[in-house]
Formats: C-alpha cells, structure tokens, sequence
C-alpha cells in the first residue's frame, strides 16, 4: 500500500548517496514526512558493483550484509543530525529493479548523483535508464559535485524552484507537482518553456508571441489552486537541456516529466534527460510517465465505472446518527456523559 508520507533514500556508500541522504532528510523534516534508507546489493557480484565503501570477496554474504549495516548506520547518523528518526532496510537483489519495487510505496524516492558511477548512474546512466523509465513515484536525484569536481553546496531552505514545461500529459504533471512543492516551501516558481530552434531575433519576437498566449493559459489552473504562490514565465531560446542546466545555477531544484526510455518527453527528449542530470548543479526532481499513468488510473471518474450512479440524499437526522453510533458502540453514549462532567 502507498504511503503518501513517506519518502526512500538509496545509499550505496557513496558520498554521493550520504548527500542524498541529506537533502531526503531535510525534506522529511520540513514537510513532515517519514524516512526509510536503504541500501541493496546483490550476490555474487555485489563486490563489484553495488558498494562504494569496501571489496569483499565475492559471495559472501555475510560480509556483504556486514557492509551494508555500516554504510546504514552512517546515513542513519546523518539523517539524525537533521533531527530525523530514520528508520533502515537493507535489501538482496538487483538495486535498480529493487528500487522499481519499492517506489509502489512511497511519495518519494532520493538518489545520489555524483556524475561518472555511484547510484544514480547505475539508474538513470546510458546504459540502465530503469528508475525514471519504470518507477512509480517522482525521483529526485541529487549530484554530488559540478563539472569541475567542485562539491556543490545544497541549502536547507528551498527559495527557489525552475520546472520546464511542455503541452504533454507528464509535462503538465511536472507543472502541477513543482507548484506543489514550491508551496510547501513558500518558494518561488518558474515556469521555463524551451524553445530550441528560434533562427533570429525576429523570428524569436514571433515565436515567443504565440508561444506566450497558450503558455500562460497553461498557468490559470495554478494560480488559482496556489493563489499565494508566486509564480514566473520564462521562454528561453535555447534546448531544453541547456535552459534547465543554467537554471540549476540558481534555483534549489529543477523539476522535469519523464517519458521513460528515450529521456524527458516533448521538447526535453534523447540525451538531454542524461545532459541535465551530469550537468545540474542542484537536486533535479523527475516525474516518471508510470506514476503519471498510475495516478490517471487512481483518479478514473465514477461515471466511467458500470453500475455507479451519483445520488443525492437528504441528511439524517442527529437523533438517528446517535442512534447509529450506541449501536456500534455501546460506550459511546456513556463516554459523552463522563466527557461532559
């Protein structure tokens, strides 16, 4: 079953995955979420691959297990210094279908990215792709150090948040859950359309025209469900890649939908979904097109179903609904009294 207040940090030993333990912690703590940490590895070849911190040899599990409760116990030291209590699992098999598995339950999961290997590559790197492409909640993927090597600093709080924007259903789905999380913040939101084939400055003058009539249609529905949300338009001459990687210069997180394989979908396709996240500089936030369809499926409108009608009743009196209630429960009426003395 789902639990909506709970988010899921994967560590691998990795500083990488520590700093994502950090940001999932920070995050739990300011929206009132639980926190699980996990880390999962898989025999024989878990010496391999799965563990940054230590080599044991192959096959051996209880080392393997071993490992694994040290690299726990250090995420679960950070998270507690974020006044988080943590909870852990440790978990055999392969850590990016495992993850696939897991993210059926939680609101959130939270990966370390720490550009070439570590845990995220394993998932969302050229040669796997499988947490954005089968996940089924949104993943943020947090990097670890810039292009120089330089390790980026992440802030406590989030001030500022840029999410791109297309007319696709995962698009729009971005959209909706980045105003979400401004909100939960008191952070500001802009909204960057990409547009990378604008030849001149005349015909970007045209383009942005009539781009900018449907575009901020787009943006009626938000501003009414967040009316105290601030929320800014940005059409940017240039690939999607790019306009979000210069935005994670100066927003604390970038928000983008995901088609599965083949990368972020509309103007956001191919390699670019893997140039945003090696590049970006702070926690990119990716809509999975499987939670979007999971979430579609969830919200499947009564009228759809056969059978159902919508009635409209009149509403029973008190004296039957206490009635009903000593019924059910026979202490109910007794308790009353002894509230009301």
């Amino acid at each position: 079953m789902k639990n909506d207040k709970a988010i899921l940090v994967g560590v691998d030993g990795s500083h990488a995955s520590y700093k994502a333990t950090w940001w999932a912690a920070n995050y739990a703590k300011h929206a009132g979420f639980t926190l699980q940490i996990v880390c999962a590895y898989s025999l024989p070849s878990y010496a391999a691959v799965s563990f940054d911190a230590t080599y044991t040899a192959m096959g051996d599990d209880n080392a393997a297990h071993s490992d694994a409760q040290e690299i726990l116990s250090k995420a679960k030291a950070i998270a507690d210094e974020q006044g988080v209590e943590a909870s852990t699992l440790i978990v055999t098999g392969d850590p990016a279908s495992v993850f696939v598995e897991l993210s059926r339950n939680y609101n959130l999961i939270v990966i370390g990215n720490r550009g070439k290997g570590g845990l995220a590559e394993r998932f969302l790197g050229t040669t796997s792709s499988s947490l954005p492409a089968y996940a089924y909640c949104p993943i943020v993927v947090v990097p670890y150090t810039d292009d120089d090597g330089k390790v980026m600093h992440l802030n406590n709080t989030i001030t500022k948040v840029a999410v791109g924007i297309d007319e696709s259903k995962w698009g729009l789905k971005a959209l909706q859950l980045s105003a979400d999380f401004a909100g939960q913040w008191g952070a500001e939101l802009d909204v960057i359309l990409a547009l990378p084939n604008i030849r001149s400055a005349e015909d970007e003058e045209d383009v942005m025209t009539s781009y900018m009539e449907d575009f901020s249609a787009a943006i009626i529905p938000l501003q009414e469900s967040h009316p105290g949300l601030k929320i800014n338009k940005r059409i940017v001459p240039d690939t999607a890649v790019n306009a979000l990687t210069k935005a994670s210069y100066d927003h604390d997180v970038v928000v983008v939908g995901s088609r599965g394989r083949g990368g972020f979908t509309g103007l956001i396709v191919g390699s670019t979904s893997q140039g945003l996240i090696q590049h970006s500089v702070g926690p990119v936030y990716v809509v999975p097109r499987k939670f979007v369809e999971a979430e579609e499926s969830r919200a499947k409108k009564l009228e759809d179903i056969s059978g159902v009608k919508e009635v409209s009743v009149p509403t029973a009196s008190e004296e039957q609904a206490s009635s009903i209630e000593a019924t059910i429960d026979p202490m109910h009426d007794a308790s009353q009294k002894k509230d009301a003395e």
